[in-house]
């Protein structure tokens, strides 16, 4: 039994989408009578299915060598574009990931949007959500990886867009495709060039072929940069990090993915890609630089933010940077480590927080407080969340963060540093948000805020006993070290930059002066930190500002040259055709002779030069 699910294990990324196709009557208004909870049903249900499937695949692989599955699509001639699927313990695991933390999103997603008139659609998106994901948890084909992750942007504009009436809604919809299809466009680029440079798209062959491959620096360079460009974007990294700020205007729950294992898609793509990233250094640089000026660069966005889920947000492109530095320095146990405790403490964040949000009827921080003693479970789940995701032992961010600090201990200490600022900060965000949230007293929108529903209590709860349980996971999978090899250095550094986090924000006054500054030096640090460092500015001088100026002379020209020429041919057309009217006689005789003249000058003219020849002899 064991052995037929796992060789049907490709059958796990199409129970969402087929979920996705039973609400569709619900989700196109078809079945009005039994209201849109049945769609919810179903798609619940075969994400259930999907997670029971994955998890005795899952088993069945531990004991078992990887078995890739390639499914032959389209061939002719030298081209083959195939299916290829990695059936092994780390992508049967990354799969039951995405379904566990879908299972609990789209649960909690039934109390959250419990009201909201288009639930059977917004269950439809998740399921097309979920399938996607965990295609690419499952893809071993580069050419399969680039259509799934061209799902993924879409997915994220439909569920950004949700609530379309909404002006800013759709204003952050367009903005997150438009920003993600910037690097797709690129990294289409790079995989049609490295179809052509290696003959084949299945990672596999692309690794034997990486092996042997001799490229110019121009070529390999580009190509990397290319290969890079999609997770890039997918990962918001800068300069392509601004879309998921703007996707928090999307329903909660969605967050809740997005935040978690949608970006995680992206570096895990990046890491598959990592063994061909090797000829190139450039793009090995570029990761390592991209991700360090994210990772410090968003951690200080983040503490300037009032809106509850940005200063999460930005903190989520913080440690995917931490995992393109891990990738760049080509340490990608160190990445996968990070993905996978991030990910869990992140939902468990966001989850939380999507449960103060439908108490509170706000997303802004200074309007809460007080709310410790009114939502416990809720403020139990973000304490674990936020001890989860940064290094307090023994959780599972302490054993990921220790792993990549001992990976950089001895020849690449700055890094060291990088991860231990972003440690710091972190806590103190998190520190400053739990305080403004929680702690204190009770304001306007917090006085009566009561403890969510059950329907979403459990999942929530079921996060917060997962998130806990990290350490065994991972100790289990024979991931954590063995304590008489610990770093003790590392150990206490990493905790030591938690702890400095911590009191940092215990003990900073965050009054009325910390929400708007009229002090003019502290004014300016709090705005270009508030305002992302004036990046969208800098965009709209720039490239926007670029390519408006192009699309004017684009218009000019169309309407000034183009047209003019296509008008002067017409009209050059129509008079030659009502001059050519009065010669029409209807006398078959003259239209020989026009023939006879016009044949006669052609004759001329064509043996004209013969003819001066022979006179000249």
């Amino acid at each position: 039994m064991q052995e037929l699910l796992l060789e049907a294990s490709w059958l796990i990324p199409l129970y969402g989408l087929v979920g996705a196709v039973l609400t569709l009557p619900w989700s196109t208004g078809y079945i009005r009578r039994t209201g849109p909870r049945p769609a919810a049903y179903f798609n619940l249900l075969m994400t259930i299915a999907a997670l029971v499937h994955g998890a005795i695949a899952f088993r069945a692989s531990l004991s078992l060598a990887p078995d890739p599955i390639v499914i032959h699509w389209f061939k002719a001639a030298d081209l083959d574009l195939s299916f290829a699927l990695d059936i092994s313990p780390v992508s049967l695991g990354a799969a039951e990931l995405v379904t566990g933390l879908s299972i609990l999103a789209q649960f909690f997603s039934l109390g959250y949007m419990e009201k909201d008139w288009a639930l059977a659609r917004f269950f439809a998106l998740m399921g097309f959500f979920e399938g996607a994901m965990t295609g690419l948890a499952l893809s071993d084909s580069l050419f399969l990886s680039y259509a799934l992750l061209e799902m993924l942007t879409l997915s994220t504009y439909l569920l950004v867009g949700f609530w379309y009436a909404q002006p800013l809604v759709v204003t952050a919809a367009r903005d997150a495709f438009l920003t993600k299809r910037v690097g797709d466009v690129l990294l289409l680029m790079g995989v049609v060039a490295l179809a052509t440079l290696s003959g084949t798209l299945n990672f596999q062959e692309l690794y034997d072929w990486a092996e042997t491959a001799t490229l110019t620096p121009t070529v390999s360079t580009l190509l990397g940069l290319a290969l890079i460009s999609g997770p890039i974007g997918k990962c918001a990294q800068f300069p392509l990090h601004m879309w998921l700020d703007e996707a928090m205007e999307g329903p909660n729950p969605a967050s809740i993915l997005r935040n978690s294992v949608v970006v995680a898609c992206g570096a895990y793509i990046l890491i598959k890609l990592q063994p061909i990233l090797i000829l190139s250094p450039t793009a090995s640089i570029a990761l390592v630089v991209l991700g360090t000026m994210t990772a410090i660069g968003a951690s200080l966005v983040a503490i300037a933010q009032i809106d509850i889920k940005r200063a999460l947000s930005h903190s989520t492109s913080a440690y995917l940077g931490i995992v393109f530095i891990a990738v760049g320095m080509q340490w990608t146990n160190v990445a996968l480590m990070v993905l996978f405790a991030h990910a869990i403490a992140k939902a468990l964040l966001f989850m939380s927080t999507g449960s103060i949000i439908v108490t509170t009827s706000t997303q802004d921080i200074t309007e809460m407080g007080g709310l410790w003693s009114r939502m416990p479970a809720t403020t139990t789940a973000f304490v674990t969340g936020a001890s989860g995701l940064i290094g307090l032992l023994p959780l599972g961010g302490f054993w990921s963060m220790r792993e990549g600090i001992n990976a950089f201990w001895y020849d690449d200490v700055w890094l060291v540093g990088v991860l231990l600022i972003v440690n710091a900060l972190t806590a103190f965000n998190l520190t400053r948000v739990f305080r403004l949230v929680f702690l204190g007293s009770p304001k306007v929108k917090t006085r009566r805020a009561p403890e969510v529903p059950w329907t979403m209590a459990v999942p929530m709860v079921s996060l917060t006993i997962i998130t806990l349980l990290v350490p065994a996971i991972l100790n289990r999978l024979y991931l954590l070290p063995d304590w008489a090899y610990m770093n003790q250095s590392a150990v206490v550094l990493l905790m030591l930059s938690g702890l400095i986090g911590f009191l940092a924000g215990a003990l900073a006054r965050f009054s009325g002066v910390w929400t708007r500054s009229v002090q003019m030096p502290f004014k300016f640090l709090q705005d270009m930190l508030a305002y992302d460092f004036y990046v969208d500015q800098l965009y709209r001088v720039t490239v926007i500002w670029l390519v408006n100026l192009v699309s004017q002379f684009s218009a000019w020209f169309d309407r000034y040259i183009v047209d003019g020429v296509v008008n002067l041919v017409g009209l050059a057309s129509i008079f030659s055709g009502e001059s050519l009217k009065y010669s029409v006689s209807g006398q078959s005789q003259l239209y020989l002779l026009t023939i006879l003249l016009g044949v006669s000058f052609l004759g001329v003219w064509l043996t004209y030069p013969m003819w001066n020849a022979l006179l000249n002899y």
